[in-house]
């Protein structure tokens, strides 16, 4: 058995927060800066390098990507030898995303009820999720979602005579309909299987794998290529002003189902697709 302290959690979560406000992950990098070179459009090509500039000004000057920094969504994958002391993880999860958010002078989005709409002035509660895994480790992801892309997403309860173009047509009417809002190139998150829930918690979960990673099934890579271009050919380009890099990638997961059913949820992220990881 492993203990960690949740001041350790609270530490993390608060710098991941900022990290990830800031600064994209190496995979994200380096596939927005292919896109430039790859774009057939010169204004996709002056959209893309307008976006470069955005994120050397944010990293030099500590300003945020976006001014949307998001609300703070949490993955915990916990190893069942850890135990926690020093307090409730849960609440130690909630109190770095609020020194997060409040130290680093990010925008605070999150209202305490979804009628009411008063502001928590501190970004907080995060939406977290917990898996538990082997071991004595505890993984992080902390992936700021902001609500451009957010409110483009869709869940589709396909029947299973619908099958995988009934899929493909569903990921691609999602796409197609959230043209320029979801402020693309677009990551594309798919979760397919499971049930109401369960695809979209994948389809949100698939938005962290670096994408410039497939699937290890055979067929779904095949999908996520076949995907990926077929939605660079919608001609919705960098910003929506037209182009060939309409998605930097499509990343899905499956899982298994019920007889009746084919779930399939699909979450965009916009072209920063903002997360941190931390193994603790």
């Amino acid at each position: 058995m492993r203990t960690i302290q949740t001041e350790d959690i609270t530490r993390n979560i608060k710098e991941m927060c900022i990290e990830a406000n800031h600064f994209l992950t190496p995979d994200m990098d380096e596939a927005l800066k292919n896109a430039v070179s790859s774009e057939k459009s010169k204004l996709g090509q002056q959209i893309l390098n307008q976006l470069q500039d955005n994120l050397k000004i944010a990293g030099d000057d500590m300003i945020p990507i976006c001014q949307d920094t998001g609300m703070a969504v949490v993955f915990m994958e916990i190893g069942q030898d850890v135990h926690f002391e020093g307090g409730i993880l849960e609440d130690a999860i909630h109190e770095g995303v609020r020194q997060g958010y409040v130290e680093g002078f990010l925008r605070k989005s999150v209202v305490k009820d979804p009628l009411i709409r008063e502001n928590t002035k501190d970004n907080t509660p995060a939406i977290i999720h917990y898996e538990m895994v082997p071991g004595d480790k505890v993984k992080i992801t902390v992936a700021p979602k902001g609500f451009g892309s957010e409110n483009m997403s869709r869940v589709f309860m396909l029947k299973p005579a619908d099958g995988i173009e009934g899929v493909k047509n569903a990921i691609l009417t999602a796409v197609k309909d959230a043209g320029p809002n979801a402020c693309p190139p677009m990551v594309v998150g798919v979760g397919i299987g499971g049930t109401f829930e369960k695809c979209a918690l994948m389809a949100k979960k698939a938005l962290t794998r670096p994408v410039n990673e497939h699937s290890s099934i055979p067929y779904v890579k095949e999908m996520e290529e076949e995907l990926l271009e077929k939605i660079n050919k919608t001609g919705i380009g960098p910003g929506g002003l037209g182009g060939t890099t309409t998605a930097l990638a499509v990343n899905i997961n499956t899982y298994a189902t019920h007889i009746a059913g084919l779930p399939v949820a699909i979450n965009i992220c916009c072209h920063v697709n903002r997360h941190a990881v931390r193994e603790l």
